[in-house]
């Protein structure tokens, strides 16, 4: 556990609406705002997605991510890290475009078709602005966030040429199977970057015993090769991540995954779930990794070696 913690922040992403929250960033600033923010409060790495300006939908348009590819790299030295799950009402071709015509130094990586349940928040908000929340809530009842074998193929290969690295975004112990089975054709080469996502209805719980769980899994079919970091959705954020960090691994938090900073308290920004994480983290007797740091953990090609 010598190694230092590295934190990924998560600043929006297809999973909460902007009507959940008045301080979900929507816009190209706004993001890029709260991806600096987030890495001046200490996060190495952002992970990225973007929205339509108009009514907050998510995107995957190129010309919506380049301006806040822009501003960040103009403003900070993070890790940009562009989504290839954009949202599940994408297609493969869809989810591609923003990590094809980049070239970031890390991609995230869904490792498996799934049951997303974002349903059941209609029950906690039940006045949203746009007609698309409610319809893409209520729509996960009955839809399938596809990730075939062949879909992780199709990423692995498009951007084998680009020197870009995965997040490796695991659901559920057979996604860590399935990494292995990608592991061992030589599609993913080793440090690999998983991250295990705990508390989507759908996927892995979060009780600690989950979370052992997929750490001894991963520990067994990966050894020594891997960086392993969580995230906890909703109110499992902190405790996840809490225990992430005793058991010696990384964390991320971000509006993204949890629009909380405590019982009932919305966050007020992406900086602030960073800052609490970080102090966690400083209070257990550890620091943070910068994002150089970062890059040379996750073996990564460097910022200067990106395409914006």
């Amino acid at each position: 556990m010598t190694n230092k913690i590295i934190i990924t922040c998560a600043v929006t992403g297809s999973i909460h609406t902007p009507s959940m929250s008045p301080h979900l960033p929507v816009t190209a600033q706004e993001i890029a705002d709260a991806a600096v923010g987030a890495a001046e409060a200490g996060a190495a790495v952002v992970h990225l997605h973007a929205r339509d300006p108009d009514n907050g939908a998510p995107t995957q348009s190129p010309e919506r991510f380049e301006p806040i590819l822009q501003a960040i790299k103009q403003r900070s030295d993070c890790v940009m890290n562009i989504t290839t799950g954009g949202a599940a009402t994408m297609t493969i071709e869809e989810r591609l475009l923003p990590a094809v015509q980049f070239k970031p130094e890390v991609a995230s990586l869904n490792m498996g078709s799934m049951n997303f349940g974002l349903y059941p928040m209609l029950d906690r908000f039940k006045s949203l602005k746009h007609a698309w929340e409610k319809d893409y809530l209520e729509g996960s009842r009955d839809r399938i966030f596809k990730n075939t074998f062949a879909d992780i193929e199709t990423i692995l290969t498009t951007c084998a040429e680009n020197g870009t690295r995965f997040e490796v975004e695991c659901y559920d112990i057979g996604h860590l199977y399935t990494c292995a089975h990608f592991v061992d054709r030589g599609l993913i080469k080793p440090p690999f970057f998983i991250q295990s996502v705990f508390g989507i209805l759908g996927g892995i719980g979060a009780h600690p015993e989950d979370v052992i769980h997929m750490k001894r899994t991963a520990d067994r079919l990966f050894g020594s090769d891997y960086v392993w970091s969580v995230l906890g959705a909703g109110r499992n954020q902190m405790p996840v991540a809490m225990q992430s960090v005793l058991m010696g691994g990384n964390l991320r938090v971000g509006l993204e995954d949890s629009l909380w900073a405590g019982k009932g308290r919305l966050a007020e920004s992406n900086a602030e779930q960073v800052r609490i994480a970080r102090d966690m983290v400083e209070r257990l007797g550890f620091e943070i990794a910068t994002p150089q740091e970062a890059r040379e953990r996750l073996n990564l090609k460097g910022g200067d070696r990106v395409g914006f």
